[in-house]
């Protein structure tokens, strides 16, 4: 049985309770799941673009170039062209292959910046199993560097756009999938995107949006995905006391990454008119899968479950209660080889029918109380 050490929580904190996602912004209530692509817009507008703007618009043309073909069950590197006719926006995917025939299950990461990306043993992890691996750097369309000009090529292309560099970012996400369906490799039912921290955050918004993606995984989003409403301190496996990150925290650090409206509400959490979980339950009826470390306090592990238990009673509302997983592990702010096996696992389930791996759904802490007095509203 599965079972780890439980987390020393010293600190418990709910700034607000978390808001009702099963009520119009014209305060009727949703009553049926009928009602929830009108309340999913509705939340796209708060939940999506006031926290990091709108996506860059549908590109103008997309053309694949192949830079290497590697041997079957080796990697192919290609560049995407797309953007506008006037300004190119152009970034590296790398397509690590499996020699399983047809089209494949996908794994697409943003995170081709991070050093454990370019470890093999992650791709060999997926394409040993019959799974397509993608990476690509995000920081290619916008530099992860604080006070820089707006000046990409993704800002040349889009002048009038008001998106953050995370929406930047999870607007690679969807070119990729529009590389990979010219390419014609990949099974276009499954697609998951995954990514840590900001490229967690990155995933996370790609996901919510982009309905092709089959499996959303966030690996420690921190703020900004986790919960603002829920904040605390607790002892890592190492003896340190740590806080999570708050809303102030994320916004002093890395205003890039949100619209400058976020600042409105330092010091007023409680009047934000949206928390995470209405983020996650945009994915919904989809698969979310949300991975987290005990450790890891600042991504905030109480926070993360709350949001989670929440966006879950969407997912019963629609009746796929079973498509919102979550798992913990010992450590600290990483994506480790562990991690992508679940999500591996994830990926085998839905595709083979594999057994599900009994670390899903363990939290190494006692469960608190939902932060939230609402429910999904009973079938009429």
């Amino acid at each position: 049985m599965y079972e780890l050490e439980k987390l020393k929580v010293t600190d418990y904190r709910i700034i607000a309770p978390l808001p009702n996602p099963f009520v119009f912004d014209d305060g009727t209530p949703v009553k049926d799941p009928s009602d929830w692509p009108r309340r999913r817009r509705e939340l796209i507008k708060t939940a999506a673009e006031l926290q990091y703007g709108k996506l860059p618009p549908e590109p103008e043309y997309l053309e694949v170039e192949l830079l290497y073909k590697g041997q079957p069950g080796k990697l192919d590197t290609y560049r995407i062209r797309t953007g506008t006719r006037e300004h190119q926006v152009w970034f590296t995917m790398i397509v690590y292959k499996t020699k399983a025939p047809g089209r494949r299950p996908v794994v697409i990461s943003g995170d081709g910046c991070y050093n454990f990306m370019n470890d093999m043993k992650v791709a060999n992890l997926f394409t040993d199993n019959g799974v397509i691996l993608v990476k690509f750097n995000r920081t290619e369309i916008v530099p992860d560097v604080r006070g820089i000009p707006r000046n990409s090529p993704i800002h040349e292309a889009y002048p009038d756009g008001n998106f953050t560099t995370i929406a930047a970012w999870a607007w690679g996400y969807s070119r990729v999938v529009d590389a990979l369906e010219k390419l014609g490799i990949a099974d276009m039912d499954n697609i998951a995107f995954t990514g840590l921290s900001r490229g967690a955050k990155t995933a996370l918004l790609a996901g919510a949006l982009d309905e092709r993606a089959a499996i959303v995984n966030p690996e420690a989003p921190c703020a900004g995905g986790s919960c603002f409403r829920i904040a605390m301190k607790a002892v890592t496996e190492d003896g340190d006391e740590r806080r999570s990150e708050e809303l102030e925290d994320i916004l002093k650090n890395f205003p890039d990454w949100f619209t400058p409206q976020m600042q409105n509400y330092v010091g007023k959490v409680p009047e934000l008119p949206f928390d995470e979980h209405e983020l996650k339950a945009l994915v919904a009826p989809r698969i979310l899968f949300d991975s987290e470390a005990k450790s890891d306090i600042w991504a905030g592990p109480l926070p993360a479950y709350q949001s989670n238990i929440a966006a879950r009673e969407v997912y019963k509302f629609l009746g796929a209660e079973e498509n919102i997983l979550w798992y913990w592990r010992d450590g600290y702010h990483d994506q480790t080889l562990g991690d992508f096996a679940m999500l591996l696992n994830l990926i085998l389930h839905r595709s083979e029918g594999a057994e599900l791996d009994e670390k899903f759904g363990y939290v190494p802490f006692d469960a608190p109380e939902p932060a939230f007095d609402w429910r999904a509203p009973e079938a009429e």
